[in-house]
Parts: C-alpha cells; structure tokens; sequence
C-alpha cells in the first residue's frame, strides 16, 4: 500500500491525483542527474513493481482503480520529464500538461482506461498521458527554444 499510495499521499483530502504527480516531481528532482538510460530504467521498474502494488490495493480495497493508488501518477510524472531540463518553467508546464492528460484523457488514453483492468489497466493510461505531455512539451522546447 505504501508502493501503491505514493507513501500515503493518495490518502490526502482532495484530488489525490494531484498529490501523487506532485510525488512524482519529487522524484523527478531526485533522479534528474541519471543518465537517460539509467532514468529509463527506473521508470521502467516503478512501472513493474507500480503494476503489482496497485493491482494488490485494488484486491485490499475492493474497488476498480480506488483514487487513493497515485503510483500511476508518479510514473506518469516522471515520464512526462523525461530528458527535459529543470527550470520553473518546463517543471510547471510539465505538471499542468500531465495533469490535463490524465483528467480530459483523449484517445487513446480512455481506450486503455476503459479496456485495460487491475494493475495493469490502472498505470497504463497515466503511461500514455505521461508520453503525450512528454511530446507535447519537447515540441514546445523545440519550438521556444
């Protein structure tokens, strides 16, 4: 549950989808110095273990994709900051992007929320929003910058 609840922060009052991306921006300043590959491979192994710890807490908690699991989040997060510069402004833009793809979740993200079950189905769609705010915010770089 630890795993699987952003160590309890999916248990803060109101959107704890929030609280859990904002974890995983601790994570992104914790890990930011990685190489890409060794980034990628923790992000990788949260997304294995993630799958686990939130099909198990669904199992505890008896309800489909219960708001209180953010390890999608988290991963989501990371992901979305994959090889982008820290400054204010892109950790910002990053959350708010993110934040926008998981809640309004355009194809194909509601195709996996809705078709995709436990563990699995739980971090899959953070996944996608995570990978079209990392495209959308490398575009906006590119084109800023």
């Amino acid at each position: 549950m630890i795993i699987a609840t952003g160590c309890y922060s999916g248990y803060l009052p109101k959107a704890p989808g929030t609280w859990g991306s904002l974890v995983g921006l601790l994570l992104v300043f914790l890990f930011h110095n990685f190489s890409l590959p060794a980034y990628c491979a923790v992000v990788a192994t949260l997304f294995a273990v993630g799958s686990f710890a939130a099909g198990e807490a669904e199992k505890i908690m008896d309800n489909r994709d219960p708001g209180a699991v953010v390890i999608d989040e988290i991963v989501g997060m990371l992901i979305t900051m994959a090889a982008v510069p820290l400054t204010p402004l892109t950790v910002l833009s990053g959350f708010i992007l993110f934040r926008i793809f998981d809640i309004v979740k355009p194809f194909p993200v509601n195709f996996f929320d809705q078709r995709f079950h436990g563990g699995i189905g739980i971090m899959l769609d953070d996944v996608i929003a995570g990978i079209y705010s990392l495209a959308v915010l490398q575009l906006l770089l590119y084109l800023l910058f």
